[in-house]
């Protein structure tokens, strides 16, 4: 929570932290560092970016302060004007009380792990009292600059970027009173699209993702209904992830838009090595249906960092997460919400064919999860009574059917999740799988 857990102090000594880390590496090559900042509209943004701010110029980073923006414009602009590192301040699809600062490496990619934890360690050891360093004075004092021009320039790559306009799309816009809220109305109407109706762009600091957004669709999906539009977009309080609606409101989840792009980009020779990549925890729908259209899948575990990993080593275009986190690496070096909802709208332009109609490329088969707590959840992979029952239920299910067992990485769970034709069946092995670990791992 902001203010309790990320309090001003931290802010300015991770700031510190990674100006020295990152200057350790190599990374300024002997040149003035500069960095660009930016966060969502949260109230405790304002003093959180004063804090990392003043930490960065008393480092002797000069810092572009770009105002609120989404998490992947902070990244575009990192590397298109060839800053050393960016910083987000957002808590993402969280409430408003919680906040977040996030590092970026120059190019606008993620920090490697190696280096996070350097700059945590440093923090660590060293607090914001540090006095080992010779703290630059006159002229050698980090500058602020306000970057106004961030705004257009990321709208600018974002329309640039789409393989044909919008025109004649009618889109509702949901943008989770966040760092979006402006950006993603202008990019589509830019793009030719008919904004009809927007929702969550009134961001008063107090209200990001309260209600609305990615993680609450139920007013995106009415205002379909009401306003007869063809697309509808939710994204979340920083904008990395995006989740839609169709003509009757209905959802097309992250796993649905994944594979509408898939087959879109296959089509146009820009899906490398005809390759997609996704987590273990989508849909087994969406494996089926990348077999049918002659698209490779490769899978990651959760997490879109997984993703993105994976997509950079083995060079793919295209990754994503049923959440709705859709990585289009040649255009950008995260997940971003306004480009994947961008692109999905360039392709009902293309093909004049309904939502509905597109998400039809691949079946949701119905997925059940149970959480099974207080569990001794490293013997998971171990326990021969669990693996049995695990493969007595895979054969039960047949290719039809899947069956994921996870441990969490920071509670004592066990995830159980079961995809089968029907949900009865899908919920009965479930709950029995569920049973085992309880009796086995309990």
């Amino acid at each position: 929570m902001a203010n309790v857990g990320l309090t001003a102090e931290l802010a300015l000594g991770l700031s510190v932290a990674a100006a020295h880390v990152l200057g350790d590496a190599n990374a300024f090559e002997g040149h003035r560092p500069v960095a660009v900042v930016g966060r969502d509209p949260r109230a405790s943004g304002e003093f959180l970016e004063a804090a990392v701010i003043a930490g960065l110029a008393s480092a002797g980073v000069d810092v572009l302060r770009v105002g609120v923006l989404p998490t992947p414009a902070v990244a575009y602009l990192t590397g298109a004007l060839g800053a050393d590192f960016g910083v987000m301040l957002s808590a993402s699809h969280n409430a408003m009380p919680d906040n977040g600062i996030k590092f970026l490496a120059r190019g606008g990619h993620k920090l490697d792990d190696a280096i996070e934890d350097a700059i945590e360690s440093h923090y660590r050891r060293y607090g914001v009292g540090d006095e080992t360093w010779d703290r630059p004075t006159g002229a050698a004092v980090g500058r602020v600059r306000q970057y106004n021009e961030g705004f257009d320039r990321y709208v600018a790559h974002l329309v640039a970027v789409l393989p044909n306009r919008l025109d004649g799309v009618k889109v509702v816009i949901d943008g989770a009173h966040g760092a979006a809220a402006r950006v993603a109305p202008e990019a589509f109407a830019r793009a030719g699209a008919e904004v009809v109706y927007t929702l969550g762009t009134e961001p008063t600091g107090l209200n990001i993702n309260d209600g609305v957004g990615s993680t609450h669709l139920d007013k995106l999906r009415a205002a379909m209904k009401e306003h007869k539009a063809d697309l509808g977009i939710a994204l979340d309080g920083d904008a990395d992830r995006c989740l839609a609606a169709d003509a009757e409101g209905e959802e097309v989840d992250g796993d649905q838009i994944l594979a509408i792009l898939a087959v879109a980009m296959k089509e146009a020779g820009t899906l490398r090595r005809n390759t997609a990549v996704a987590t273990v925890m989508s849909n087994l729908g969406f494996k089926l249906a990348m077999e049918r259209e002659g698209i490779e899948l490769v899978q990651t575990a959760v997490g879109d960092r997984y993703v993105l990993e994976e997509m950079k080593q083995h060079g793919f275009a295209l990754g994503g997460e049923q959440s709705g986190h859709v990585i289009l690496l040649d255009h950008a070096t995260t997940g971003d919400g306004t480009l994947t909802g961008l692109m999905l709208g360039a392709r009902l332009a293309a093909t004049k064919q309904p939502l509905a109609d597109l998400a039809t490329v691949m079946t949701r088969l119905p997925q059940v999860l149970i959480n099974v707590k207080d569990v001794d959840k490293d013997r998971v992979e171990t326990c021969l009574e669990l693996q049995a029952a695990v493969s007595a239920a895979e054969t039960e299910l047949g290719s039809t059917g899947r069956v994921l067992l996870r441990k969490s990485g920071t509670e004592p769970l066990v995830r159980v999740m079961v995809e089968a034709v029907g949900h009865e069946q899908a919920l009965s092995v479930c709950e029995r799988l569920a049973e085992s670990v309880r009796l086995h791992l309990g």
